[in-house]
């Protein structure tokens, strides 16, 4: 007993976030993410619909339950416990149960418990599926529901996922303080699974994947604009007579590339301005790798970084546009700098131990910074870092290598490369390492970043 206590004293001098902290050690945590408060207990049951409709009504049940259960701040009511019938409209909720009360108390009450319920009805009309989707408050069944809409797209099994994402994004937004919820969102990758490292696009849960490069050589490092029509990427492609790692933009919106200038040396890691002005990306141009800056368009190219060694992997603080965060080994070991965008005002970022530290990742807020880690006597694992503070959470614990940590736009998810399984692939986990699912199951998945809508 002593010895567990002598250890979990140290592990809370360098600041690892443990479960068996108290909850006042993890405040900081739980103010940059959202997560670790009090959660909204929520059913759905299934929709009342046709016949004809039950195969695309369980494809959006399905879709619908694991949006809302993978959001991090609901508490999902097991089916087990709900009422023999459910409501299709708001009107059910306050009509007499068998016994004479009205039917939203069964909800209310034990064993369900329910605050919000989430029910309506799906009519296919031809080829057009149409969702009334509802959030009412069982404890108040007589007040307007919280949500009250008409879904529409295509009667298909797409169209019935697009539809339960945007209910599941209502009522995440609803109930999640505002802020948008992420179902609709894409997932930027490589995949080597036809033979060349490409850039592929899937939704946030790993559905619909599908390849955007043909380069038929190497394209690595996706990173989504600010307003998710272009990802810029690292290609290699042929340059003064030979090949050579450049920066590479495609189109999302015009469905093909783009141009952009080319650079002596080695261009890589690219990283959108939160504004969507200007990319910051490693050039060794010079001589030593270092970070520049240049327009969108590759114009005004400026040198941020001018020192011995390798400069690498920018990122933006996303709330100011003013500071880059950035991987370098000027000092022997690759580690976290921070300087502001014109090079100015350089810092190590000091962590309490020593090993290599790569992939830097700003959540959102501009209050967390995501990054990989190997310790002395570690793998790769994925930490958070409050940027002023540097109070540490570790996310991930020696299930293989895990690096390339990239944040949802909703600060509570976080999607990554791991081996876990024995080869990269992409998955993605709640912001505190919780709910781990794995998106990508085919040949080699790397290098994920998450649209930012």
């Amino acid at each position: 007993m002593r010895m567990k206590a002598a250890f979990i004293t140290c592990l809370i001098a360098v600041g690892v976030l443990l479960a068996a902290y108290p909850a006042e050690a993890q405040d900081w945590f739980k103010t940059g993410t959202g997560l670790g408060v009090s959660k909204a207990r929520v059913a759905a049951p299934d929709l009342a619909t046709s016949p004809d409709a039950a195969k695309l009504e369980s494809t959006f049940h399905n879709v619908l339950w694991n949006d809302l259960e993978y959001s991090g701040i609901l508490d999902m009511v097991s089916q087990s416990f709900y009422p023999l019938k459910a409501p299709s409209q708001p009107g059910d909720l306050t009509a007499p149960d068998a016994q004479g009360k009205p039917a939203a108390q069964d909800w209310a009450n034990a064993p369900a418990n329910t605050y919000m319920l989430a029910y309506g009805n799906m009519a296919m009309n031809g080829t057009s599926l149409a969702v009334s989707g509802f959030l009412s408050n069982v404890q108040s069944p007589a007040s307007p529901p919280a949500i009250q809409k008409i879904y529409r797209d295509a009667a298909t099994d797409a169209g019935a996922r697009k539809l339960a994402h945007q209910f599941a994004d209502d009522i995440i937004s609803l109930l999640g303080g505002g802020i948008p919820g992420i179902a609709d969102t894409q997932i930027a990758y490589v995949s080597a699974r036809g033979g060349n490292k490409e850039i592929w696009v899937m939704d946030y849960d790993g559905a619909d994947a599908h390849q955007l490069t043909h380069l038929k050589s190497i394209a690595l490092t996706p990173r989504w604009s600010p307003d998710a029509t272009k990802i810029a990427f690292t290609c290699y492609v042929p340059y003064g007579g030979a090949t050579s790692a450049q920066i590479c933009i495609y189109s999302t919106a015009s469905n093909r590339q783009i141009s952009f200038p080319r650079f002596p040396g080695t261009n890589e890691a690219p990283a959108w301005s939160p504004d969507g002005s200007q990319i910051a990306f490693m050039c060794s141009r010079s001589g030593d790798p270092q970070i520049y800056t240049a327009d969108a368009n590759g114009n005004h190219l400026q040198r941020v970084t001018d020192t011995a060694g390798v400069s690498t992997s920018p990122v933006w603080n996303p709330k100011t546009g003013q500071q880059l965060v950035f991987v370098s080994d000027r000092g022997g070991s690759p580690v976290l700098y921070m300087a502001n965008s014109d090079g100015s005002n350089v810092q190590k970022i000091d962590l309490p131990d020593m090993g290599y530290v790569i992939d830097p990742a700003w959540s959102p807020n501009g209050q967390l910074l995501a990054f990989s880690w190997r310790r002395p006597n570690g793998n790769y694992d994925i930490y958070v870092m409050d940027i002023v503070t540097h109070q540490l959470a570790q996310l991930t614990r020696d299930s293989g290598r895990n690096e390339r940590p990239s944040w949802a736009p909703d600060g509570r998810h976080i999607v990554f490369e791991s081996t876990r399984t024995g080869s990269d692939q992409v998955w993605s986990m709640l912001a505190d390492g919780s709910m781990p699912h794995q998106l990508t199951f085919q040949g080699s998945n790397s290098s994920p970043n998450w649209s930012p809508r």
